[in-house]
């Protein structure tokens, strides 16, 4: 009697101890599938926004524009 008792406890346990493992486990993917999108979500921005700026290109300011805007600031 006490040998069953101990294979139920045993065999509980260990269905237990795997499903709380892969509850855990499956957060942990999913925050790091979250966490590897936001990136790529963000970098793609990012380089959007430099590939515009880099496209529109920018003139050398004459130096009337220049001193007007340290009179500005």
């Amino acid at each position: 009697m006490l040998r069953t008792r101990l294979l139920w406890f045993t065999v509980g346990f260990s269905v237990s101890g795997a499903s709380i493992a892969h509850l855990v486990w499956r957060d942990l993917y999913a925050e790091r599938f979250a966490i590897t999108s936001d990136m790529k979500e963000k970098f793609n921005a990012l380089e959007g926004r430099v590939s515009g700026l880099e496209s529109a290109g920018y003139e050398n300011p004459s130096p009337a524009q220049v001193s007007s805007l340290s009179l500005h600031l």
